[in-house]
């Protein structure tokens, strides 16, 4: 890896906000994933909490049943979380990759495109959810050694499966299919894997900034200015910082859905350069 790969990665960073610029409607899909999430979150985190089930189990002290219970549960609410995300990023995904091939996508299309995958959305959400309770039980079980071995094992399913979205939306294919497939096309795309990944949370963690700083004037406003200017600013940065999550998340899903294109086929996609991604899929 070399730094002549970050300049490709925000090559590719900046097309990826061309392709976002020609087809705003695309936000819209990574607001519906928040909000279903969020209803998702509440559906399980409210009964839990009232019961005290949320806290995991001693391994010591704990029966077989309150274990077993409580990562059932776990598995539940990881599958209905990752179900809710991978269908919408896979609507993301189809109509990124109709732009690139010179289409003219819509949102009914990424729905109608999301919904023609659901066997393969359901299939990988199971196995997405089966990976984080297995990595749990691993941090729960052996605590400080635990986490760190869940935090390694995390991040290396990670890169594997960074292009399963698209692989899913393109070539249809099942969860295990998917991974081997995502798994092959790591060595073609580790680096910008990683460098995208930095990359994209380096400027949005900038970008981010005066959204960090209205909720931090409109806290102490409340304390001094009023609580009416206070309010509006916190208002402001809350919504500042919704909205740059919302790119930010439809931009790292073009970005996969491009890379995936040029990995596979040996060609840029429309509205990308082919200099900046041969440059990027060279090893080293």
């Amino acid at each position: 890896m070399n730094m002549g790969k970050f300049g490709y990665t925000f090559s590719m960073m900046g097309a990826s906000w061309e392709v976002l610029k020609k087809d705003k409607e695309l936000l819209l899909f990574p607001l519906l994933s928040a909000i279903c999430c969020l209803v998702v979150m509440a559906s399980f985190a409210l009964p839990m909490f009232m019961t005290g089930a949320w806290e995991p189990p001693d391994a010591e002290t704990a029966t077989t049943a309150q274990q077993v219970g409580y990562y059932a549960l776990l598995f539940l609410f990881y599958f209905c979380n990752y179900f809710v995300i991978i269908f919408f990023n896979s609507a993301v995904v189809a109509c990124a990759i109709m732009r690139m091939r010179g289409g003219d996508p819509n949102v009914a299309i990424g729905f109608r495109a999301a919904m023609m995958r659901l066997p393969q959305i359901v299939g990988w959400a199971l196995v997405a959810a089966t990976i984080s309770v297995i990595l749990r039980v691993i941090e729960n079980s052996h605590k400080k050694a635990g986490r760190f071995i869940a935090g390694l094992l995390g991040m290396a399913w990670s890169l594997l499966t960074f292009l399963v979205v698209p692989v899913l939306v393109v070539e249809k294919k099942g969860p295990i299919e998917a991974f081997k497939e995502s798994s092959r096309l790591l060595k073609k795309t580790w680096g910008e894997q990683l460098i995208g990944n930095f990359g994209f949370g380096l400027v949005f963690f900038v970008l981010g900034i005066p959204g960090i700083l209205l909720i931090v004037f409109g806290v102490l406003a409340i304390g001094g200015a009023g609580v009416a200017v206070g309010a509006v600013l916190i208002g402001l940065g809350i919504l500042y910082m919704i909205l740059l999550g919302l790119i930010q998340s439809t931009l790292q899903t073009i970005f996969q859905a491009a890379l995936y294109l040029y990995a596979r086929d040996g060609k840029a996609p429309e509205g990308f350069d082919e200099r900046s991604l041969s440059g990027a899929m060279q090893r080293g």
